[in-house]
C-alpha cells in the first residue's frame, strides 16, 4: 500500500534498520520507552533505561577494535538521534544520523524520514533537540540531507575515505540502537566484503529495497542504527549503516551488517546541497496527493483489489481527510491512470510521477471510477512528507 503524492508505501520503506513502533493514542512525541520497539538490543537486555537516557553499551565480533568503546565516544559529538511520526498511520520511528555541518546539516538513510510527517533530531554533542526538514533525498541509493532548524555551532562526524577500505580491518558501527536515545551505543568488528547488493526486506509488509556497493561487516548493526556510522580503527567515518541482522531478510547471509560507503553517500549528498535534481535525485518540498493506493490491473499485481480485467494503474484504498485528493472528489475504489499527462501503470510509477511534481501545482488527475468510468478531474497539490 503506497500514501501517494507522497506515494510512499504506508508503512514501506522505514524499517530498513529504523526502529519503528505504533503509537495508539497516534500522537507525536511519545517517548520510544513507552512503547514496543523492533529489534533486539545490542547487549541483549532492554534497550531503555529511564527517560531517554541510552545505555551506550557495546558488542564485539571478531576483528573488532579491542578499542572500540573509545573510538565510539570520540565519534558520538558528531552524531544526532533522529525521531520521526507518521500521523496518517499513528507510527512512530528513530533512527540516527550524521552531522556534516556546523549549521546542522544532517546526512541519514533516506528510509528514515521517507512518509514522516514530523522530524526532530537530539544533538548528542550538545544535547539539544531540533525540528528538521527534508533537503533532499535519493530513494534509489536509500540516502537523504536534513536541515536543523536553528542549528549552529556543532561538532561534525570525521570523514574518511572508503576507497581505501580493506577486508578484514577493523571497524565500529555507532548508533541509536532500537531507539533508545542518549548515548549511542557501538558493535566492534570487521569488514567482511566490499561492493555488494542486497535486497533489504520490510519486516512489517514485506517490501523491499535493492542496494549496490556496500560494504558488509560483521559488525552487529540492528534496527535504530540507521543513517548511523561505520568507523575505521581511527574514528574515521568509512560508511552509512543502513541495515541490520535483526528481523530482516536478505539475499546475503542474515548474520552481516551492511553500509553505504561514504564516499557514494557525500556525492549524492553534495548533489542535494546544491540543488542538482536528476532522475533519482529529488531536491526540496515533496508534492502531495494524499491517497493510499496499491497496483491495480495489467498483470494482476496488488493485494486482491485489482485484477487482470481492472484497468491498469493505482488503485485508491484510501484517501487522506481533507487532502487534496478528497477536494477534488477522488474516492477509495477509483483507480489513477494518470497525472499531468503522464502515465501511472502502478503504485511505484505514481511514487515516481509524484516526485517530479512541484506542491501548490494544480494538474489533471486521470482516473476511472468505481462503475469502470473514465473520468478527469483537477487536483492542487499540496507539501507533504519525503517518498
Amino acid at each position: 500500500m503506497a500514501l501517494a503524492g507522497l506515494a510512499f508505501s504506508a508503512l514501506a520503506g522505514v524499517l530498513i534498520g529504523h526502529a519503528l513502533w505504533r503509537n495508539p493514542t497516534a500522537t507525536s512525541g511519545a517517548s520510544p520507552s513507552a512503547s514496543s520497539p523492533l529489534g533486539n538490543s545490542r547487549g541483549g537486555s532492554s534497550p531503555f533505561g529511564s527517560g531517554n537516557s541510552g545505555s551506550g553499551e557495546g558488542s564485539s565480533a571478531s576483528g573488532g577494535p579491542a578499542d572500540a568503546a573509545s573510538i565510539a565516544h570520540n565519534v558520538d559529538p558528531g552524531l544526532v538521534d533522529i525521531n520521526t511520526s507518521i500521523n496518517y498511520d499513528g507510527v512512530e520511528g528513530a533512527a540516527t544520523g550524521m552531522v556534516l555541518t556546523p549549521s546542522g546539516e544532517v546526512l541519514t538513510n533516506n528510509h528514515v524520514v521517507e512518509g514522516a510527517t514530523k522530524i526532530s533530531a537530539t544533538d548528542v554533542g550538545n544535547g539539544k533537540t531540533y525540528n528538521a526538514t527534508v533537503v533532499g533525498y535519493d530513494r534509489s541509493q536509500d540516502i537523504a540531507v536534513i536541515q536543523l532548524v536553528g542549528a549552529s555551532g556543532l561538532q561534525t562526524v570525521n570523514l574518511g575515505n572508503s576507497s581505501k577500505v580493506n577486508v578484514g580491518e577493523g571497524v565500529v558501527a555507532i548508533g541509536n540502537a532500537n531507539g533508545a536515545g542518549g548515548t549511542p551505543s557501538y558493535a566492534g568488528g570487521s569488514v567482511t566484503a566490499t561492493n555488494q547488493s542486497i535486497t533489504a526486506s520490510d519486516q512489517i509488509d514485506g517490501t523491499s529495497e535493492q542496494l549496490n556497493g556496500l560494504i558488509q561487516t560483521n559488525a552487529n548493526i540492528i534496527s535504530g542504527d540507521s543513517g548511523g556510522p561505520l568507523v575505521d580503527s581511527s574514528g574515521q567515518v568509512i560508511g552509512m549503516d543502513t541495515a541490520g541482522s535483526g528481523g530482516f531478510q536478505f539475499q546475503s547471509p542474515s548474520s552481516q551488517g551492511y553500509a553505504i560507503p561514504i564516499n557514494a553517500a557525500l556525492n549524492t549528498a553534495k548533489q542535494i546541497k546544491t540543488g542538482s535534481a536528476s532522475s533519482t535525485v529529488h531536491v526540496g518540498p515533496t508534492a502531495f496527493l494524499g491517497v493510499s493506493v496499491e497496483s491495480s490491473g495489467g498483470s494482476g499485481a496488488g493485494n486482491g483489489n485489482g485484477s487482470s480485467s481492472s484497468p491498469s494503474g493505482a488503485y485508491i484504498s484510501n484517501v487522506v481527510t481533507g487532502g487534496p485528493a478528497a477536494q477534488a472528489g477522488l474516492a477509495p475504489g477509483d483507480t489513477i491512470t494518470s497525472v499531468d499527462s503522464r502515465s501511472v501503470t502502478s503504485a511505484d510509477s505514481l511514487t515516481n510521477v509524484m516526485l517530479i511534481e512541484k506542491p501548490g501545482a494544480s494538474v489533471p488527475v486521470q482516473y476511472v471510477d468505481t462503475s469502470g468510468q473514465q473520468q478527469t478531474t483537477t487536483v492542487k497539490l499540496g507539501t507533504g512528507p519525503s517518498q
